[in-house]
């Protein structure tokens, strides 16, 4: 597994999951905040840009991460955090070992299978992964992202590595995730977050992973699309983790 490291002397770690077709630069801004306190780790999830492996699964995924966990963290974190594919990957973390971390933040995490939208994404990029590289079809890809513009060349540059295999399949895997009962059984203080502009499904999802976590908390943060907390409002997102 690929990753970036800030703070690397502190004690306590935190881990923090990108999104889907983004990269570790979903969290720079956050892990500067939090270095001097924290040791902030950044991996690169599967099949994205900078990552050593193809995507294959969400489990798989989760699976690489804890093993990392044990040989790097003495099996605990403090904190991990994950947006989007990210936090899904979070939750299938927390499912395949309940104790491994005190915190965990999920931001966006999809947790309601779309059949429909899993069944069009291979068409659909069958007929439109040519643009992907084009500049002009990006930034309209990007522009409904509603990230921070300076965030552009970061999205451009890594998006043009991204095989349409690997795209291909962390989408399908994105548009089909369902959390399991077992999910129940985190011994984490869990925060649920989602943007109060997200699709009906993602807050739904919130919803729902609030209901199957015992004890956890759920913020729907006003006027927020999808990715927007921990990304365009990284200050804040410190803030929290700095309060816990």
């Amino acid at each position: 597994m690929n990753e970036l490291e800030y703070g690397k002397e502190n004690q306590q770690t935190i881990m923090l999951l990108h999104g889907g077709g983004l990269s570790w630069w979903n969290y720079k801004e956050v892990a500067e905040l939090l270095k001097d306190r924290y040791h902030v780790i950044l991996p690169i999830l599967d099949g994205h840009a900078g990552s050593s492996r193809n995507f294959t699964s969400i489990e798989d995924n989760a699976e690489a991460l804890l093993h990392y966990i044990d040989e790097h963290c003495q099996g605990q974190l403090f904190l991990i955090g994950g947006l989007s594919l990210g936090g899904q990957v979070l939750v299938e973390m927390l499912t395949q070992r309940p104790s491994f971390c005190e915190y965990a933040i999920i931001e966006s995490a999809c947790v309601i299978p779309s059949k429909l939208t899993n069944t069009l994404i291979k068409p659909m990029f069958d007929m439109s992964f040519g643009l992907i590289k084009k500049k002009w079809f990006a930034k309209l890809q990007f522009k409904s992202l509603k990230i921070k513009s300076d965030l552009f060349r970061n999205y451009y540059e890594d998006t043009c590595k991204i095989s349409k295999q690997d795209m291909i399949a962390f989408m399908k895997a994105n548009t089909s995730y369902s959390c399991k009962e077992e999910i129940s059984r985190t011994t984490a203080k869990v925060t649920v977050v989602v943007g109060a502009r997200e699709q009906s499904n993602m807050i739904s999802s919130a919803r729902k992973l609030h209901q199957m976590i015992p004890g956890s908390t759920l913020f729907i943060k006003d006027k927020l699309y999808h990715g927007e907390y921990s990304i365009n409002h990284p200050a804040e997102y410190a803030e929290y983790i700095n309060s816990l």
